[in-house]
């Protein structure tokens, strides 16, 4: 049966994560697998200044200049929330966005990624997923502008949300959901079309320098390949600094889970349930709760994900990205 090329909007703050699942979408876009309608920066691991010019960058790598990337919508930055460069580096690459092409595309010109977020959901509604990787704050800001826009979605992939699994920012609460958890709540309150890729998957996808080299070997002076390797070495150091590999020499990509259940769903299982997220507990504001008890659940609104095969999963991931680097 023909099916049609998904259009995917990627809602990111790269992100050393981030930027892997990026330059793996843009595989998939190379060999006609997906048309990416667009780029919303958001506010997260680093400022939305500094994932602006980190997506501009990758889309001007690998020869996507023409993809709009829209700024973000400033939300976790202004509070308390500490961001990630700790892990990730100042600039969010892992401090390699200086070996990268400058863009065309600039920060003080672009669009609010809100905007973009409406325009596109209201030009075809049913037919745009959007991928999100980050904070909720650019999507909250667009149902804000436009209620209801997010139901034009196709269906909202998004990583973040710790069920039973501890979380990576507080005891309780996984970094993309704590940074902007009002954003959060009013996604989770507004739709239904949600699909949701937890820490309790995704800390069980490590890229490693091994599967670094394998991309480059293909093209070993691709700078594709380069900045690969390069984000690669720089990861697994914070990685095994912050204890979040159990000492093997690898780098948790979280967000790649997202384009596993897009394009190679085998490598995932799910449950329905109703999502609510927590933002007034002293110790647990940003945390995702999972209703697990017996009875009729009329309020579900995400698929979640339970089980992952993270084995064919990155093997998947590495045989796509050695696709993206040949000429």
């Amino acid at each position: 049966m023909a099916t049609s090329t998904p259009k995917l909007i990627l809602d990111t703050d790269p992100g050393g994560d981030d930027s892997l699942a990026f330059l793996w979408l843009l595989s998939l876009v190379k060999q006609g697998l997906a048309e990416l309608v667009a780029v919303t920066a958001v506010d997260g691991n680093v400022h939305a200044r500094l994932t602006f010019a980190a997506a501009a960058k990758l889309l001007a790598l690998c020869g996507y200049e023409s993809v709009e990337v829209a700024r973000g919508v400033i939300g976790g930055s202004e509070g308390d929330a500490e961001d990630a460069s700790d892990i990730h580096g100042a600039d969010g690459m892992g401090n390699l966005s200086h070996t990268l092409p400058e863009p065309a595309q600039s920060y003080e010109a672009a669009r609010y990624s809100d905007e973009v977020l409406i325009e596109k959901l209201k030009q075809a509604p049913g037919e745009i997923t959007i991928i999100a990787i980050g904070p909720l704050t650019n999507l909250a800001a667009a149902e804000k502008k436009s209620p209801g826009v997010l139901r034009l979605a196709k269906e909202i992939v998004i990583m973040g949300g710790a069920f039973t699994a501890p979380g990576n920012i507080t005891p309780e609460a996984e970094f993309n959901i704590a940074y902007d958890p009002e954003a959060a709540q009013l996604v989770f309150a507004t739709c239904d079309n949600l699909i949701v890729l937890p820490l309790d998957v995704t800390r069980h996808v490590v890229f490693t320098p091994a599967m670094a080299e394998q991309v480059m070997e293909v093209a070993p002076t691709s700078p594709i390949s380069k900045f690969v390797m390069g984000l690669c070495k720089f990861m697994v150091g914070t990685a095994l600094a912050f204890r979040e590999t159990e000492g093997q020499q690898g780098f948790l990509v979280h967000d790649a889970s997202t384009l596993a259940y897009l394009f190679y769903p085998e490598t995932l299982r799910f449950r329905r349930g109703q999502v609510e997220i927590e933002i007034l507990g002293q110790w647990t504001r940003g945390k995702t709760l999972l209703d697990n008890r017996h009875k009729v659940k009329p309020g579900a609104n995400a698929w979640v994900a339970t089980e992952i095969d993270s084995v064919n999963l990155l093997a998947l991931m590495i045989e796509d990205l050695k696709v993206l680097v040949k000429d």
